[in-house]
């Protein structure tokens, strides 16, 4: 048995996951991100330390840090090997890479790939199903399990011969009001690669912080103040559509909520129709009512300077946003809430 690791990315830091894993002489990359808070060469994982041929890559999920460099490796490294996502991450990592080039461009950043690049690599993608068993050639064997943190998510299994292992991405443990806890069924492992970033955090309470959210939210907009929450990432900005669909229902507000992104409105259509890798309470409930449909949220192009002129909750979708300030005007004139 022989097990070798390479860390392209994400290996004390946050950002650019990557990494290269060989079982018994079959080699794996699992996730091929991006760093956003670098935009030279550090943003990309550096493929030359790869010494030899991949059997195959496999991607997490559609966040950037997990797949942003994914086109740049196929298109411009020229790597023509399988890959393999779950259905929604390949729905929607399309949106979240055009989303970004398109950001870059208005910034005057050149990027390493094209819109053209996003559409030939994402057509070498193989979808793949939980549990399914994927063979890849003769001896490597992989499995993608619920991972629960954005719609479809997953952790993967490998194994090769009589070594195997697991290599999380990103995963969640506790349900959410979108999905489920993160399952996967027990294992003999030679190898766990996880996801660490709140390892060592002692979190509040979810409940309390939700509390917390709405209370501030509530105060402000009652006063007759603006509310801007920036959310960096689709699944929580969906997330957290629903905590206030359900909070504008049960208080009968009517104060208006817009969102400014054409990529959370095009994210939401992908949402009403990959129901099945929700959590089991939207399953049960999509008879009476899509948990996507939102009555209160209006997509709106208006600048946020305009926005602020009314009564109103403004939600702009900031894709890469690594760090933002926080505070709250005392006469609940505006309120900036970070999330």
């Amino acid at each position: 048995m022989g097990i070798e690791c390479l860390v392209l990315g994400a290996g004390q830091e946050i950002g650019k996951s990557c990494v290269v894993v060989t079982i018994n002489g079959k080699r794996i990359m699992f996730d091929c991100g991006m760093h956003l808070g670098h935009s030279d060469d550090e943003r990309y994982p550096d493929f030359s330390l790869i010494d030899g041929s991949l059997d195959c890559v496999v991607i997490t999920h559609f966040h950037l840090d997990h797949i942003g460099a994914l086109p740049y490796f196929t298109e411009v490294i020229g790597y023509n090997g399988p890959i393999y996502m779950t259905y929604p991450t390949k729905a929607l990592a399309p949106l979240m890479l055009e989303d970004f080039l398109r950001i870059s461009v208005g910034r005057g950043v050149e990027e390493k790939f094209t819109a053209d690049d996003i559409s030939a690599c994402m057509k070498k993608v193989t979808p793949i199903d939980l549990k399914q068993n994927i063979q890849v050639g003769k001896d490597l064997q992989i499995r993608a399990y619920y991972a629960g943190h954005v719609l479809g998510a997953a952790m993967v299994y490998a194994k090769v011969g009589d070594a195997s292992m697991v290599y999380t991405g990103d995963y969640n443990m506790t349900p959410d009001r979108h999905l489920g806890a993160a399952q996967i069924d027990p294992l003999e492992l030679d190898l766990v690669i996880t996801e660490s970033t709140y390892a060592t955090t002692v979190r509040d309470s979810k409940h309390a912080s939700e509390r917390k959210f709405l209370k501030a939210v509530h105060d402000c907009v009652v006063a007759g103040g603006k509310v801007l929450i920036p959310t960096f990432a689709l699944g929580r900005a969906q997330e957290l559509f629903i905590l206030l669909e359900d909070y504008w229902e049960r208080m009968n507000l009517k104060v208006p909520i817009y969102f400014s992104s054409g990529l959370t409105r095009q994210a939401n259509i992908y949402y009403k129709t990959l129901m099945s890798w929700t959590n089991q309470k939207i399953k049960d409930t999509i008879a009476l009512q899509n948990a996507f449909n939102f009555k209160h949220d209006k997509c709106s192009w208006v600048l946020c300077s305009l926005c602020l002129a009314w009564n109103a909750l403004w939600w702009p979708f900031t894709g890469g946003l690594q760090a933002v300030g926080s505070f709250q005007g005392e006469s609940c004139d505006a309120a900036w809430v970070t999330i």
